[in-house]
């Protein structure tokens, strides 16, 4: 069975429910967060917007050092401007995952910060771990939506404010 067919196809599925999560985040409340250790709105939904690039990362790459290359992303003052960094982003990814080889997947990549490594692991497992991550964060969106009684899209299937049982 080839991979990134299914990589691609997980891809594509995750970015429906991301887009959807993404297109509720409210233009006035980019600098709101839930608690003083939690990121902004802001931030969070930039890292969720940029994180398909990781996959072009990882098929580019053999490590990605934070302290030689530090993580600067884009400002985001809008949901508009947020949905065009994801959009390039999504496309960026697909663009190399459609043009790599089964064989690309297989080399390690690294994730460090100087002499601290973070992480090791094939290329491969690094695409799953940014679909990971990009899931793990939109329900940390849904949380944050939630408190400001924004109505949550569903992932999976319908959430609690799609269906007549809520």
């Amino acid at each position: 069975m080839d991979i990134i067919p299914m990589l691609l196809k997980e891809m594509e599925q995750e970015a429906q429910t991301t887009r959807k999560m993404l297109e509720r985040v409210p233009n006035d409340k980019y600098d709101w967060r839930p608690h003083e250790k939690s990121m902004t709105i802001r931030s969070l939904a930039t890292h969720i917007a940029d994180l398909p690039n990781w996959v072009t990362i990882a098929l580019t790459t053999d490590e990605l050092d934070f302290a030689s290359n530090p993580y600067n992303p884009a400002t985001i003052n809008n949901t508009s401007e947020l949905i065009d960094v994801f959009e390039r982003s999504l496309a960026n990814g697909r663009e190399h995952l459609v043009k790599a080889s089964e064989d690309e997947l297989l080399p390690n990549w690294t994730l460090r910060n100087g002499d601290q490594v973070y992480n090791v692991t094939s290329k491969g497992e690094v695409i799953r771990m940014t679909y990971c991550q990009i899931v793990h964060h939109r329900a940390q969106m849904g949380v944050y939506l939630r408190l400001l009684n924004i109505p949550i899209p569903g992932s999976y299937g319908p959430s609690a404010d799609e269906t007549s049982f809520n």
